[in-house]
């Protein structure tokens, strides 16, 4: 009988942040993958093991989450002023679908770490001892991200005493800069809150309407009071994830959401958009015990909030997300910063089911519009695996 063998192709597995995903260089791919298009998208289907009717992932390196079902493509940067350029690819665990529409925060940690090692950053950039600093073109979206990544001995340092709650090793500290972190297409045609409001009645039909910040930022965010939806802040994943109906009634607002950002025309839509926008809820601090058993104190944080991501509520925080975050409570009178109390900052320390994390930005009016030049959060990142990974020599 015949058969087709497989290929393999140079890959790297690693986690940055909260997440972990496949990495490549855009030169490593099959010709027909280099470009976008339908080639890629099926290989990259297959290297992570979706559509899975099962929501395993079992033959694939996915590993059934959204934090786990993601892919990267790098390539020296063609843009001046820039390093690298840096695609991501949210893969759906259940559908044959990968989903360009967004960043992803925690990967972008990983991202210098890897330019560096794969040599897409010129040599004279990188110091003996000390940071270097690279300079990544987000392609998704447009934006400028700048990693400081630390370097011992001409090489990257992944090891270290940074801790980060959701991660359950510590590693050394990458500093991620997300420069003008506010979308400047999508919906509102460059407003950061798209329908000029920082505070929305949001009308979800057979759901209800809610009080909801709709902000672009760092990924486009659809922000709800918890006690609205009859959560207090404090939910871990079980008390989502484990219930249809509140899966179902998230997507709802996500869909009349995104509709109403202008992220889509049309609701039908919402299901090819699965990645962005995120749902989350906010609340004001409380005492709760994280996944990891870790006791959180209402006085070590600011504010409490759980977020959404590909229809589940996510472990920890999505970078991008906590990017929103950050954004809304620097700016006085949106939920995120009623949430924290109401008073005007620059750094706000959030609690999500895994722990604490602390991002900072710093918002000011210019003509009227809100503009936040930068927003800065710490994560880490490691190289899990390094090698090829193969598909079968038909799957795209």
């Amino acid at each position: 009988m015949s058969h087709v063998p497989q290929i393999k192709i140079p890959a790297t597995y690693m986690r940055g942040g909260t997440s972990k995903g496949v990495f490549f260089s855009v030169q490593d791919l099959p010709e027909s993958a280099q470009v976008p298009g339908a080639a890629r998208d099926a290989l990259l289907l297959r290297v992570i093991g979706s559509p899975d009717p099962y929501d395993k992932q079992i033959d694939g390196m996915g590993g059934a989450t959204s934090s786990t079902s993601k892919t990267v493509i790098l390539a020296k940067s063609s843009r001046a002023e820039h390093d690298v350029d840096y695609l991501f690819g949210q893969v759906a665990i259940d559908k044959p679908f990968v989903d360009w529409s967004g960043n992803c925060g925690n990967l972008s940690a990983a991202v210098g770490s890897f330019a560096i090692s794969a040599g897409l950053v010129d040599p004279a950039r990188v110091p003996r001892n000390g940071v270097a600093v690279v300079r990544i073109w987000q392609a998704n979206i447009g934006k400028t991200i700048i990693a400081h990544v630390p370097i011992t001995d001409g090489a990257v340092q992944e090891t270290g005493d940074f801790e980060l709650d959701g991660v359950t090793f510590p590693a050394a500290e990458v500093q991620l800069e997300f420069l003008d972190p506010a979308a400047e297409e999508e919906g509102g045609g460059g407003s950061m809150f798209p329908t000029g409001n920082l505070i929305d009645d949001l009308e979800v039909p057979g759901v209800g309407t809610f009080k909801a910040t709709l902000i672009n930022a760092g990924i486009p965010t659809i922000f709800i009071n918890a006690q609205d939806l009859g959560y207090t802040g404090t939910e871990l994943q079980g008390a989502i994830n484990g219930d249809p109906k509140a899966l179902a009634m998230f997507e709802t607002v996500r869909a009349y959401g995104a509709l109403r950002m202008g992220l889509i025309k049309h609701l039908d839509e919402a299901a090819q958009r699965q990645h962005t926008p995120k749902v989350a809820f906010v609340a004001p601090p409380a005492d709760y015990v994280a996944s990891s058993g870790k006791a959180i104190k209402a006085g070590d944080i600011d504010l409490l909030v759980r977020a959404l991501s590909m229809g589940k509520l996510h472990h920890a925080m999505m970078g991008t997300a906590a990017v929103a975050i950050g954004t809304a409570a620097a700016i006085s009178g949106t939920l995120v910063n009623l949430a924290a109390g109401g008073v005007e900052r620059n750094a706000v320390r959030f609690g999500h089911p895994s722990g604490t994390l602390r991002v900072g930005a710093e918002a000011t009016q210019v003509n009227g519009e809100w503009v936040v030049k930068k927003a800065i959060m710490s994560r880490s990142a490691r190289v899990l695996m390094e090698g090829f990974v193969r598909v079968p020599g038909d799957a795209f």
